[in-house]
């Protein structure tokens, strides 16, 4: 490993965003390495500053007196009308709570999964590890997924359209095998993971960045796909919208 690899994956291995197997290509390229020691300790003591630093801000007495003059004064209601409010309002919050916990549940399990297509984008970029079979031939990609996957995923030729077709490989995304169509836009690599769901609903395609990196994100006919690259989120969604049209026509 090269200290331009190692570089890329301090943070990464900071966060513990690293499978075991690249920790440890890290790892040992670290204890030989004093220049990526050093910024692996400056990076370690600021993510230690960070952490310690108190961010919050305590707004200043004066604000709760203000807040507090301008609401109405409000009459006293009876004891049978704080009770029956008491069990209502309880049992509303029952319910606002638990939806409020599964809508807080989901959304980290998107985090988590867009962290893990971010560190496997991040993991194909290091010399070697790009692709498992190495074509610009859709027929020729698309069979190798045989067998090594529950369900092949497909392969577009996207060429025309200015997305080149390198070749695809295996990789990991929230613990589970997935396949990796591998693109490239003039020198953007535009890494497509494909990975099998239980819901055949399609759903709309969703654009965000996450650690400068943009993933787009659908779902579509029981597949599930992240689009990642450090592509502009324009020429991305354009890519995915081709490839959904492609995928759609074949």
């Amino acid at each position: 490993m090269t200290c331009d690899e190692a570089e890329i994956l301090l943070h990464a291995l900071l966060d513990g965003e690293l499978d075991a197997g690249h920790a440890r290509e890290v790892e040992l390229h670290i204890a030989a390495c004093a220049h990526c020691t050093a910024l692996l300790k400056a990076y370690g003591q600021m993510h230690d500053q960070m952490a310690r630093s108190n961010l919050r801000f305590a707004a200043p007495s004066l604000l709760r007196q203000r807040v507090e003059a301008s609401l109405p004064l409000a009459r006293v209601p009876d004891r049978r009308g704080v009770l029956k409010g008491f069990v209502l309002g309880s049992a509303l919050s029952a319910l606002a709570a638990t939806g409020l916990v599964m809508l807080v549940l989901r959304h980290e399990d998107e985090q988590r999964i867009l962290s893990d297509v971010v560190s496997a984008h991040l993991r194909s970029l290091q010399a070697g590890h790009l692709t498992d079979v190495l074509s610009t031939d859709q027929h020729t990609v698309k069979p190798w997924f045989n067998g090594r996957l529950d369900v092949a995923p497909p392969v577009v030729d996207l060429t025309a359209q200015g997305f080149t077709l390198i070749g695809g490989r295996l990789d990991y995304v929230d613990g589970k095998t997935v396949g990796a169509i591998v693109y490239r836009r003039r020198i953007h690599v535009i890494n497509l993971f494909v990975a099998q769901t239980s819901n055949t609903d399609t759903s709309a395609a969703k654009l965000e960045t996450v650690k400068g990196f943009n993933i787009r994100h659908w779902s579509q006919r029981g597949l599930n796909y992240w689009a990642a690259s450090d592509l502009n989120a324009e020429e991305l969604a354009d890519f995915g919208s081709k490839f959904e049209h492609a995928a759609n026509a074949s």
